[in-house]
């Protein structure tokens, strides 16, 4: 399995509640003893918590996704909101410094909190990696007063399941190929496994797959089956092996486009709800029509408000001729909303469109004249938006009470900058 496989000396480095801790050090405070809670907005009471330090997690057990009114009036509690642009600004700080160790094509940003470096080479530079990795730690605390945790591997996937398995309670930890079977087979739920959600996991669970050892033990064949080329990843993945390229997404190419958000308040009715599920879909048409990709499938997720206990519906729909126009989208989804909304209140919404392929392969009838100019009119709209800004075009629905479109648009990763 393993032969002529590369043994590169890539790790992954997560800065421990990153959120939390660049708030704690713009206030002057210490994350590791004060309780901090990172609040999306504090004039809204439903607002929910973005990062929790580990004394907040700890004493109070406030943690990711506790709403601000479920906190208690204690005097030692810190809440902030987000800065943002501040975050944003720290995270390429961290990638400045780590240009003194390697080259930047060298390092690759995962996230505004983790990313990749490729260590290989630098022994002759800085001396053994592991002298590195703790000189790279102890320096992140002593510059941004950030803890982080580090995890090492032959691959991209080893680093970060390295990281997420072992090296967020020890601070790091290092996996080689030999540790596959003792250290990934025995993992259960499969959702523990980078890249498997919880949709996945219940297929995976039905086809009598609860470990990550009984996956990769699955016959070849029988997965690709199953997921395609999907199938093929998750094979691979469960014995620890991984050829992408450091800054290579892990499942080469876009499976999907998709965009969701949670609602700034709850929305009664399917007139308000299908405002932003028409901005969504717009926004989901772009990214799909800038990469030339149309799809077959069409996904609208609908979460009902915690007032009436959560809950809500994930149903797909497949359509004969792929697709990236707008309102093709959104008339799917309005198909599928209306089989499946029960009237309760809606919180949050998702749109994806799967079952991908170049545009060119999408046939124009010479007889839908009207096609032609959908396409021109989306791809105009799409040029303005990039030229003068996503607001410079919008539907009217954005202009109504219910559009969310012209309020994000002022945000910074959906949080004031």
């Amino acid at each position: 399995m393993y032969e002529g496989l590369k043994n590169r000396k890539i790790i992954c480095i997560d800065i421990r509640s990153f959120f939390a801790s660049c708030a704690a050090a713009d206030a002057g405070l210490d994350v590791t003893t004060t309780p901090i809670a990172v609040i999306g907005n504090l004039e809204q009471k439903g607002s929910i918590v973005l990062a929790a330090s580990p004394p907040m997690k700890k004493q109070f057990g406030v943690k990711t996704g506790t709403r601000l009114f479920e906190i208690p009036d204690h005097p030692s509690i810190h809440l902030i909101e987000p800065k943002m642009e501040f975050f944003v600004r720290v995270s390429m700080e961290i990638t400045r410094y780590l240009h003194q160790f390697v080259p930047h094509e060298s390092i690759h940003v995962y996230s505004v909190d983790e990313c990749f470096v490729d260590l290989g080479g630098t022994e002759k530079l800085w001396g053994p990696i592991e002298n590195t990795i703790k000189r790279i730690q102890d320096e992140l605390y002593a510059q941004f007063q950030l803890p982080c945790a580090v995890g090492m591997g032959p691959n991209m996937l080893m680093a970060k399941l390295a990281l997420d398995l072992e090296a967020k309670k020890s601070g790091f930890a290092k996996w080689a190929y030999e540790d596959i079977q003792k250290k990934l087979w025995p993992v259960t739920p499969l959702t523990e496994m980078w890249g498997i959600g919880s949709r996945l996991q219940k297929t995976l669970n039905n086809m009598g797959i609860f470990k990550v050892g009984q996956l990769a033990n699955t016959p070849l064949s029988l997965l690709e089956e199953k997921f395609g080329v999907m199938g093929n990843q998750l094979y691979y993945h469960a014995w620890g092996v991984d050829l992408s390229e450091l800054g290579a997404p892990l499942a080469e190419g876009q499976i999907s486009y998709g965009k969701g958000q949670i609602l700034f308040r709850d929305y009664r009715s399917k007139k308000e709800v299908m405002a932003v599920v028409l901005e969504m879909c717009e926004d989901v048409a772009r990214r799909a029509r800038e990469a030339e990709m149309v799809g077959r499938t069409i996904h609208l997720s609908v979460g009902y408000s915690k007032e009436e206990f959560g809950g809500g519906f994930n149903r797909s729909r497949s359509i004969d001729e792929p697709t990236n126009a707008t309102m093709t989208i959104y008339k799917v989804c309005e198909q599928i909303f209306d089989e499946f909304y029960d009237r309760r209140p809606v919180r949050k919404l998702s749109i994806s469109i799967t079952n991908l392929e170049p545009e060119y392969s999408m046939q124009l009838s010479l007889f839908e004249e009207s096609k032609w100019k959908e396409r021109k009119l989306g791809k105009t709209m799409d040029a303005l938006r990039s030229k003068y800004g996503s607001t410079s075009v919008l539907r009217a629905v954005s202009y109504t009470e219910a559009g969310t479109a012209r309020k994000r648009a002022g945000l910074l990763g959906g949080h004031k900058k």
